[in-house]
């Protein structure tokens, strides 16, 4: 699929499902130094009115690079991607540990920002399955650069 031919508005795929096991939120947890207990330690968080350890917002959030990677291989012949930011983004739902999240993006715009450089807008969503309601979402930001320019 050609990004230029895209219409705004139209769902560009969906991610492979990936697993949140607390192996991976402890990981997560040394490399941020973020062991607040509710991640952590599954014995207090038992208490805790999420019944368990649930993932760091941003452990979620990181999971869009790869998932991104998944569902836009093709980038109109972009020399390289790159992370510009996002115009919104919500934690919507905590992830408890075991469930199981993808990625839903949707071309939002497609802008020329200068010669050889275009801003992908994209919706994004991560989905926890069998729920309703999704982790995160917002509008992630993200610079194709074509040719020589950077």
């Amino acid at each position: 699929m050609s990004l230029l031919d895209t219409a705004p508005g139209t769902e560009l795929g969906h991610s492979d499902w990936f697993l949140i096991a607390q192996d991976r939120i402890d990981t997560f947890a040394d490399v941020t130094e973020d062991w607040q207990f509710i991640h952590t330690d599954p014995v207090r968080a038992a208490d805790s009115p999420f019944g368990g350890t649930i993932a760091h917002g941003f452990l979620t959030l990181s999971l869009l690079s790869r998932m991104f990677g998944q569902v836009m291989p093709d980038m109109d012949g972009a020399r390289e991607s790159l992370n510009y930011g996002f115009d919104t983004l919500r934690f919507l739902s905590p992830v408890p540990v075991g469930s199981r999240l993808r990625g839903v993006f949707t071309l939002n715009a497609f802008e020329e920002r200068r010669p050889g450089t275009r801003l992908l807008r994209l919706g994004v969503k991560i989905e926890i399955e069998g729920k309703e309601r999704p982790a995160l979402a917002g509008e992630w930001l993200v610079l194709l650069v074509y040719g020589e320019q950077a």
